[in-house]
């Protein structure tokens, strides 16, 4: 195989990516990461979480989960708890109208890829990794403060490569 079919199947991921992103804003008025957050929220046994919590989930910084915290609290598919003992925890909670827009939820393509990859064997699973750390390497890309939280985090919360 040489160098440009790699390029190609590269684009063709960043392309599969990009059109959900457009579908999902599309139909359900939510970029994937908002998306994300709420499944999180409904996921949650309390229907809750901390603003630290989700970024932790989504693998973004503090001021990117303030601006989708924002943008979801605006469409009240979100709500602000009041502070509790500690002011400086913002919790938030999934609003009635936040849980009607993902219920049912749509399948994103993270997981439709995460219940593909469980169902690899180790060494399957550990070629794929190697291949993605190459590739990262050669792009010399450094460890992101700021993830894309497109592949990241699973819906059911459990990280399909644990089990």
């Amino acid at each position: 195989m040489d160098y440009a079919k790699v390029m190609t199947n590269i684009r063709r991921i960043v392309r599969s990516v990009n059109l959900e992103s457009k579908r999902i804003e599309k139909r359900y008025g939510v970029s994937i990461p908002q998306l994300l957050c709420l499944n999180f929220l409904r996921e949650r046994e309390d229907h809750r979480a901390s603003q630290r919590e989700i970024g932790q989930f989504l693998s973004l910084n503090a001021s990117t989960v303030t601006g989708i915290v924002n943008r979801l609290e605006k469409k009240g598919l979100i709500a602000k708890l009041p502070p509790g003992r500690d002011r400086r925890v913002n919790n938030v909670t999934i609003t009635a109208k936040g849980a009607a827009l993902i219920d049912p939820s749509p399948e994103l393509l993270h997981d439709r890829l995460a219940r593909k990859l469980k169902g690899l064997g180790a060494d399957d699973l550990a070629r794929i990794q190697d291949a993605f750390e190459r590739i990262l390497d050669l792009l010399e890309l450094d460890e992101p403060k700021d993830e894309s939280p497109i592949l990241t985090g699973n819906l059911d919360l459990r990280d399909p490569l644990e089990d």
